[in-house]
């Protein structure tokens, strides 16, 4: 992304579900070390390596972490035992009583071991005279305002705990999950086991409308069964109430806030939280009455006050804490990659005064926790990376560290994205398009994806632009996966929401207080045509390249400048105002795909040819995946040693070994003979001629590296005809390596049941696993027609293609409906695609409402209905045209039916 004044990042768009590709899943991967990622390797210093990756091996041996039971003794409970390990922190036992059924109403409170507190950052191995057995004191806490904020939200979140909406709606972390459903219960009881081992699935009836040839196939039997059920409710109203905040006498009197409850007996209650607890004070909606109900009596829990009001909520309380406490732990967390569902049953819409108070754009949702105060996420994300990590308990509170704050910058950005769509931020340049705007909310940075000032005019314009963040992602990926020390990246989010796609990243320090032309010191801001390097990014960087299989390269800028480089040209480097070494737009980190780049024909094998390729594409960011370029360069290592195999026996025995023997020949056995070379072999003649026919860029080691910059507009290289001719070689080398190789190999994988997809997301990771790009599903659906054994994959690839290609057609139609008919015109959509209607019609909402004009008259919303219902001809008739192409494709290639 191009975070700079003059054009700043970009972005894209999907579907009208909020979908975050956040790169919070590689950061609790633990690093690389990098010995032992090195495949540049000499051949003379095999054992040096080994015994390096030995040594490095070793250092992550440590003995485990002691068990031991300790006790706990809590108010008003007897004294249980919890099992502890000694690397656990003492807030974490704070969490296990927040969670646990007898104890989870309580949030302010300490640990104490023999009188004295324990920290709650403190491991438990260094708390002394913690042993087998001691005994922990839960010791209830003087309220704050803070303290009581979360005591009332937590309290708000028990009651609420079972009510699926927030699974459906994605909101609050919360996923949906259906296995109780499934199931009925918990599959892993003895009774459940053995009776379905009598059973033997013969007393199960299928459900009608599983049936073959049903007219109607409901959609209804995919709802989770707790859906049909109405919720369990505790309360009608929880909220703060209208005479907050106490007044300066109240305070001195130890108030700190009012609550107001309404139970399900019909009585109204208001509360006052005060340091000591909660009460109920003589107040009412009209007059403010301090004095408690019931002198003396103050409850230190809200729960513990509201049993004693109010018997329903005693009663339902305990039953949701005890449905709660049957779900598996892994429902009851909160996750950061949330899964959202396209189906949804019909909620009644209920009160709730914390929702509303989170729906407020000024809230940025870390209130309660730290009051007042905007969090540096950018500050936040460079200090949990800079934390130690030589010992593996240091590396495992880093990557703890950093994954909560990549969930917590994930969560605000996905809900800035989110306002922005909408309209609830101000863009910091108003006056320009609508498409350009750019947006800074709560210390991120937030663009749309189009073509910014033709900033991808020669790459595809807007189709460019939205493929460009997705490909920056993968680059941040890449770099964050090397983990190099005083190289940093960008918190980066992609966002797909209502048909736009929207970039959120923390803002380099000091960025938005110089030009851009002053902030760049390292790579080009125009695609080559200025640039410039720095010593320091290029001693950084030099390990990345390696790493990626960058190769190092010369470009000569319009001026006649010759610099060098180690990433692609549009690369830059920024230093912060706090000294850090910034990497931003990494969308060209991997190498171009030249299957669909418009090259020239020289540069295409006859078999490419035979095969249609290149193929014509939206845009000129096609890259390959890592997967890929690891397996490619899997595969030239192989060939790399059998070279040297090859020459070495027919140095020892002067014979013409044929190539056919060599390939046949076990890889074990190659590199057993390879290192058997010595200098009386003439080794180094074999190892250069090795390096020279798998294209290495070194003459004594193995190091295949791809150029990224080939085929770039803008961009002159500085270098000779046969340099370019062997970078394109190698590009080419690695294009047809997917199409013959990696494709066929999946098929076969398909074949054997090693790799078996069952939806279009299984498929979709089974690619990209083998480095297969999702745009090769045409390829790959061609190949299975051809397996009658796999057709029913064959069915799989071809609906994975319509439903992408129906998401493509979404985007841009949902991106011009207005807000109000929204509801109505996805509905539309999923109609056409979906149903077996042949012309669905559109239908006037009945609660549409009309606008009243100064005179008293009404707009019958007349204009707009009958727009709305032409564009439905319209959409109608672009169907049936559609149809008929189709039957006419299907006439000319088998590839379409379905």
């Amino acid at each position: 992304m191009k975070q700079t004044i003059d054009s700043l990042p970009i972005t894209t768009t999907t579907s009208d579900i909020s979908k975050c590709n956040g790169h919070q899943d590689d950061l609790i991967e633990t690093r690389r070390d990098s010995d032992n990622d090195d495949l540049v390797t000499n051949i003379n210093n095999n054992n040096e390596l080994v015994s390096s990756s030995t040594i490095n091996t070793n250092e992550l041996i440590i003995l485990p972490d002691s068990s031991f039971n300790i006790r706990i003794q809590a108010s008003g409970l007897d004294t249980f035992e919890l099992p502890v390990t000694s690397s656990e922190l003492v807030q974490e036992i704070h969490q296990v009583l927040m969670d646990k059924e007898e104890t989870c109403h309580r949030t302010c409170f300490s640990l104490q071991l023999d009188g004295n507190v324990l920290d709650n950052f403190t491991e438990l191995k260094n708390i002394e005279n913690l042993k087998e057995g001691s005994l922990l004191k839960v010791i209830d806490e003087q309220y704050t305002v803070r303290e009581v904020r979360i005591h009332v939200r937590h309290i708000n979140e028990l009651i609420h705990s079972c009510d699926p909406i927030d699974s459906y709606n994605g909101t609050n972390g919360y996923s949906l999950c259906i296995v109780n459903d499934i199931t009925n219960g918990d599959i892993s009881t003895n009774s459940d086991r053995k009776k379905g081992t009598e059973t033997n699935g013969l007393e199960f009836n299928v459900p009608e409308y599983l049936l073959p040839n049903q007219k109607d196939i409901l959609l209804t039997p995919l709802f989770a069964t707790n859906s049909k059920t109405r919720p369990l409710q505790c309360l009608k109203v929880l909220s703060y109430s209208g005479w907050n905040p106490p007044n300066g006498s109240r305070k001195l009197h130890g108030d700190l806030m009012y609550l107001q409850v309404t139970t399900y007996e019909e009585k109204s209650f208001h509360i006052t939280a005060c340091t000591k607890g909660f009460y109920v004070s003589q107040t009412t909606d009209e007059k403010f009455i301090p004095k408690p109900v019931q002198p003396k009596a103050i409850y230190h829990s809200l729960v513990d006050l509201l049993n004693n009001i109010s018997p329903l909520f005693k009663k339902t309380f305990a039953a949701i804490q005890r449905k709660r406490c049957t779900k598996h732990p892994f429902e009851r967390i909160q996750i950061p990659s949330q899964i959202h569902p396209w189906l949804s049953p019909r909620f009644d819409h209920t009160v709730d005064f914390f929702r509303a108070e989170d729906a407020n754009i000024n809230k940025l949702g870390h209130e309660d926790h730290i009051p007042g105060q905007v969090r540096d996420w950018n500050e936040e994300l460079q200090i949990t990376k800079e934390l130690p990590k030589k010992s593996l308990p240091e590396r495992l509170i880093r990557e703890r560290a950093m994954f909560k704050v990549h969930s917590d910058f994930v969560s605000a950005a996905i809900r800035g994205c989110q306002a922005v769509v909408d309209g609830n931020i101000m863009a910091i340049n108003p006056g320009e398009e609508s498409k350009v705007h750019m947006y800074i909310w709560n210390n991120m940075f937030f663009s749309l994806g189009f073509d910014v000032k033709e900033h991808y005019k020669d790459f595809g314009g807007d189709a460019a632009a939205h493929a460009a963040p997705t490909n920056d992602l993968q680059g941040v990926r890449a770099i964050n996966t090397i983990d190099l020390d005083g190289l940093h990246t960008l918190g980066t989010v992609v966002v797909d929401y209502r048909g736009m796609r929207v970039t959120a990243q923390t803002i380099v320090p000091g960025i938005l207080e110089k030009e851009q032309e002053q902030s760049v010191v390292y790579g080009s801001t125009d695609f080559g045509k200025t640039c410039t390097t720095n010593e320091k990014y290029k001693e950084l960087l030099e390990k990345v390249s390696a790493m990626l299989k960058i190769k190092p390269h010369s470009i000569k800028t319009e001026k006649g400048d010759i610099i060098e480089l180690l990433t692609a040209v549009e690369c830059k480097g920024i230093i912060g105002n706090d000294g850090r070494h910034y990497l931003l737009d990494l969308l060209r980190m991997m190498p171009p795909d030249l299957n669909y780049l418009p090259v020239d024909v020289e540069h295409i094998s006859p078999a490419m040819k035979q095969l249609e390729y290149p193929q014509t594409y939206k845009h000129r960011l096609c890259c390959l995946r890592q997967e890929l370029i690891d397996a490619f360069i899997e595969q030239k290592y192989v060939d790399f040693y059998r070279s040297i195999a090859l020459n070495l026996s027919k140095l020892r025995t002067n014979e013409s070994t044929t190539n056919d023997s060599t390939e046949q020949t076990n890889v074990e056995e190659v590199k057993r003979i390879v290192n058997e070379i010595s200098v009386e072999d003439n080794s180094r003649e074999i190892i250069q001629s090795a390096c020279r026919s798998i294209g290495s860029v070194k003459d004594n080691e193995f190091d295949v590296r791809f150029n990224p910059d080939l085929f770039q507009p803008h961009v002159t290289l500085n270098q000779t005809a046969v340099e370019t001719a062997a970078d394109t070689k190698l590009l080419k080398e690695a294009a047809e390596y997917l199409i013959l190789k990696q494709i066929p190999l999946m098929i076969q994988d398909f074949q054997d049941h090693t790799a078996v997809p069952v939806d279009g997301e299984s498929l979709s990771e089974a690619m990209h696993s083998r480095g297969i790009n999702i745009r090769y599903l045409g390829r790959v659906a061609h190949l299975l027609y051809q397996q009658p054994s796999l057709i029913y994959l064959y069915e799989i690839v071809v609906t994975e293609i319509l439903c992408r290609s129906a998401k493509h057609l979404f985007r841009s139609y949902i991106q011009s409906v207005p807000i109000h008919l929204l509801s109505f015109s996805i509905s539309h959509f999923l109609n056409c695609f979906l149903t077996i209607v042949s012309s669905p019609t559109s239908e006037h909402l009945s609660d549409e409402l009309s606008t009243v004009t100064h005179n008293g008259t009404t707009n019958t919303n007349l204009p707009l209905t009958n727009s709305t219902n032409t564009s439905s001809q319209k959409t109608n008739n672009k169907k049936k045209n559609k149809k008929q192409q189709q039957q006419q494709q299907r006439k000319q290639n088998p590839l379409l039916r379905n």
